[in-house]
């Protein structure tokens, strides 16, 4: 049932990004069903996270499958939030797949504990840097996949490909970057309080909190930059990717 539930989540995932993709060749009609189906993927995501939860007895961020799901959960969360209140809805186009591919790769043999072991003795700040850093993730790969958008509309744009269905459906640069920083600021800003929480839970000791403390202060640097001195959308877009694509060694000390 738990496997089925994340099979049914990756399949709406990747049916709104081929809706996505149809709608980009097409004329468009079934763009508002990426949004739909990415809802309905973000409920049976919420299903397994709380079933998988109450087996753990906690917030389930113990495996690296559970990491996954909660990392694709979070991603989109914030596609739904940020692509339906900022009118950016290509993004599902683009994050959609994303989400297939986490909660695939979730399923793979070795990526789940087959018999997850109940904790005992929960600790309340634990629990919360687990999650809200996890959380952070979620926002700053969705400003990834925007800073990408960039890029390609930058390539587009440079080689003057101005009559193809994806130009045509992109929104303007502005609106791009705009949601660029926007996800980025709001990425940093849970990290922050995650990484508060792992202060007052004594997590310094970790390897993993220091790598997450490094990313912070590199996302920091990157948007003192460009509010203080200014770059260009497309070295800000390559810079977001770069670093995002970076700070994903946090997993890999955890």
């Amino acid at each position: 049932m738990m496997t089925l539930t994340l099979i049914v989540a990756a399949f709406l995932a990747g049916l709104a990004g081929v809706l996505g993709v149809r709608s980009v060749l097409g004329d468009g009609r079934h763009t508002r069903w990426t949004s739909v189906l990415m809802l309905g993927s973000f409920g049976f995501q919420l299903i397994w996270l709380g079933v998988r939860g109450e087996l753990r007895g906690s917030c389930p961020l113990m495996d690296a499958g559970e990491i996954l799901v909660f990392l694709a959960w979070s991603l989109t969360l914030f596609y739904l939030m940020v692509g339906a209140a900022y009118r950016v809805m290509l993004l599902g186009m683009f994050s959609a797949p994303l989400v297939m591919v986490m909660l695939l790769v979730a399923m793979l043999p070795g990526m789940l504990d087959v018999d997850p072991v109940r904790q005992e003795g929960v600790d309340y700040w634990g629990e919360m840097h687990s999650a809200i850093s996890v959380l952070s993730y979620g926002a700053m790969a969705l400003g990834a996949v925007s800073a990408v958008m960039l890029l390609i509309l930058d390539r587009l744009l440079k080689s003057g490909e101005l009559r193809s269905g994806l130009f045509r459906k992109m929104p303007p640069i502005h609106t791009i970057i705009g949601s660029v920083v926007r996800l980025t600021v709001i990425g940093v800003s849970f990290l922050s309080f995650g990484l508060g929480c792992g202060l007052m839970m004594g997590a310094m000791g970790g390897g993993h909190f220091w790598v997450a403390l490094f990313v912070w202060l590199a996302y920091l640097l990157l948007l003192g930059v460009w509010f203080v001195r200014g770059m260009t959308p497309r070295r800000m877009s390559v810079f977001v990717v770069l670093l995002f694509v970076a700070s994903l060694s946090v997993f890999a000390v955890l």
